[in-house]
């Protein structure tokens, strides 16, 4: 697979205080290579730095140092500028534009003729299912259904690689799921989709690969299953029908045990045998309603990154 985008020691030193006399480091010598028809999650906490990297592809902003390219050239060259498609993360329209209008001006800029326009703006009208509120003017969308015109005008122009910084944000759960279905459906179309998220579920459904950035440092780059280890980590034993104290004398003071309304949850080493305590459980009146293995998750993952990670802030 080619690369579509990539960076080589692409840092942002932004200037602070009154007389611009500090910095503060917004991205630190990122490099990082995005492959053709690839899902890729970019990952953080918020001020990570993720909108940065952005930015700086977006040619919105100039980095300090470094360099990047979409689609092998240059991100300051004009000509990739029609095969790509942007959502920023707060993005801001001509509010009292209608949908509609604002849909049909975006796609003039790209040189459609107006029978074109008027089939692009219907077709991606309903596909983000905003295609019944097309006559409201845009300052009386809600959050969500703003997030969902910006998720048009970023597929408007057919992109060959599409950058969405935090698209799911103000959407309702169905929302997300139909975001979710789109991406998924611009893979399957051939597409690149690079998008910054905080949401780790998103990224464990949708994503080929994942970078995690933190304080403006990439902490970890790879695959789901290159990042996040498989093994068995403990056996999660659910019970009902048997107080804590009981318990926690069958089970020992190693083991934790944790109390959620009727049921107690033993964290249980996965070595462990498990026939003695199962039986002493049910010979004292308790039920067993589960035994799972638990491995790691993401979101384990992505916190012990995020903790371990060295802080990179302000200086001067």
């Amino acid at each position: 697979m080619s690369v579509v985008i990539s960076t080589r020691n692409l840092s942002k030193i932004y200037r602070t205080g009154f007389w611009k006399t500090k910095t503060f480091c917004g991205l630190d010598r990122l490099n990082l290579e995005v492959r053709e028809n690839e899902i890729f999650g970019y990952l953080g906490p918020n001020g990570a730095g993720k909108s940065t990297t952005l930015k700086l592809l977006m040619s919105l902003i100039y980095p300090s140092t470094g360099d990047a390219e979409v689609l092998g050239k240059s991100v300051y060259d004009i000509s990739t500028r029609s095969q790509i498609g942007f959502l920023p993360e707060h993005p801001y329209f001509y509010e009292y534009l209608t949908a509609e209008e604002f849909l049909g001006f975006m796609a003039r800029i790209f040189g459609y003729s107006s029978s074109i326009v008027r089939d692009k703006v219907e077709y991606f009208l309903k596909l983000v299912d905003v295609f019944h509120a097309r006559k409201m003017q845009l300052r009386k969308f809600s959050k969500g259904m703003i997030q969902r015109v910006g998720i048009a005008q970023a597929l408007l122009n057919d992109p060959k690689v599409i950058f969405l910084d935090e698209p799911m944000s103000g959407l309702d759960p169905i929302g997300r799921r139909e975001v979710r279905d789109l991406i998924l459906r611009l893979k399957k179309e051939g597409r690149t989709v690079f998008f910054s998220t905080h949401i780790l579920n998103d990224v464990e459904t949708l994503c080929d690969r994942v970078a995690i950035l933190n304080r403006g440092q990439l902490v970890g780059t790879g695959s789901f299953s290159q990042l996040v280890s498989q093994e068995v980590k403990h056996l999660e034993l659910v019970i009902s029908g048997i107080g804590l104290t009981a318990v926690r004398q069958m089970a020992g003071p190693q083991v934790p045990v944790h109390e959620s309304g009727a049921t107690l949850r033993l964290e249980l080493d996965h070595h462990a045998p498990m026939a003695a305590l199962v039986e002493r459980v049910e010979k004292a009146g308790g039920k067993i309603i589960s035994l799972n293995p638990v491995r790691q998750t993401m979101e384990d993952y992505f916190l012990k990154l995020v903790s371990e990670s060295p802080s990179v802030g302000p200086k001067g």
